[in-house]
């Protein structure tokens, strides 16, 4: 499917389009489910999509850069936004390790933990596998992270990106998968708090760090330097959530 075929998208219901951008994701998400909208199809043009789901282009924008951050859509330079292709690794819904964490009351530290183990190992294996294109877009995502350092909900996406980029340099897609379920939940409990960080230069450089040691294919140095990212991060969201009630759940 291509822009052309935009009939299938229908505005988003009045009384529901006060929640903003989350309105957009269900919807866009739904659509995904039900096979309106396949690996490889390109959304609409952002005016048209815009006023097709009676949304505001802010609003859309929102909801697309979220669901790229978590690795649904992928934007292309000069093409349009773009349905991931299926051959990546799958698409894991977090939906039930969300509800898990809230039945099992899951703390902070265990999602944290879950995600180290994780992350440590793919960086490890990215190390040994990463092609140039792969390590490109590493060094894309580190470039925009350093121009968004004002923009922290910006240079959120773009840590959410390279992430997913090591992951996918891993070549193991169950490991990918796993990761990005369990990264999911985190990016959005850290997306509401993020502007109230103090630590971004620091992260960026941290992932500078993880890809030098990727580049220069040294997994040790890789696993390492991830470790000391995630210790960072997770010190970051604590400091970062003045509201005790913010947890894994929302």
């Amino acid at each position: 499917m291509s822009a052309s075929n935009a009939n299938i998208f229908k505005a988003i219901d009045p009384e529901r389009r006060g929640t903003s951008f989350e309105e957009v994701v269900s919807q866009l998400r739904e659509m995904i489910h039900r096979g309106e909208l396949r690996p490889g199809d390109r959304l609409p043009p952002e005016r048209d999509l815009a006023k097709r789901l009676g949304v505001s282009r802010p609003t859309l924008r929102a909801g697309i850069s979220s669901l790229a951050a978590v690795g649904v859509l992928q934007p292309r330079r000069g093409a349009g936004t773009f349905v991931v292709e299926a051959e990546g690794p799958p698409a894991l819904d977090s939906s039930a390790l969300r509800l898990m964490a809230s039945l099992q009351r899951f703390t902070p530290a265990e999602m944290f933990e879950a995600r180290r183990s994780l992350e440590m190992a793919i960086a490890a294996l990215a190390a040994e596998r990463a092609t140039g294109e792969q390590m490109a877009e590493m060094s894309e995502e580190i470039t925009g992270m350093f121009a968004s350092l004002d923009e922290p909900e910006q240079f959120l996406v773009h840590d959410m990106r390279f992430h997913q980029t090591v992951a996918a340099a891993s070549g193991n897609r169950i490991l990918t998968a796993l990761m990005n379920m369990v990264a999911t939940i985190l990016f959005e409990v850290r997306k509401k708090t993020v502007k109230r960080a103090r630590d971004l230069k620091e992260s960026a450089e941290m992932h500078r760090t993880i890809y030098r040691a990727i580049r220069d294919r040294n997994p040790a140095a890789a696993r390492d330097a991830m470790r000391d990212h995630l210790m960072l991060a997770q010190k970051a969201q604590e400091e970062e959530e003045e509201d005790p009630s913010t947890d894994y759940t929302d």
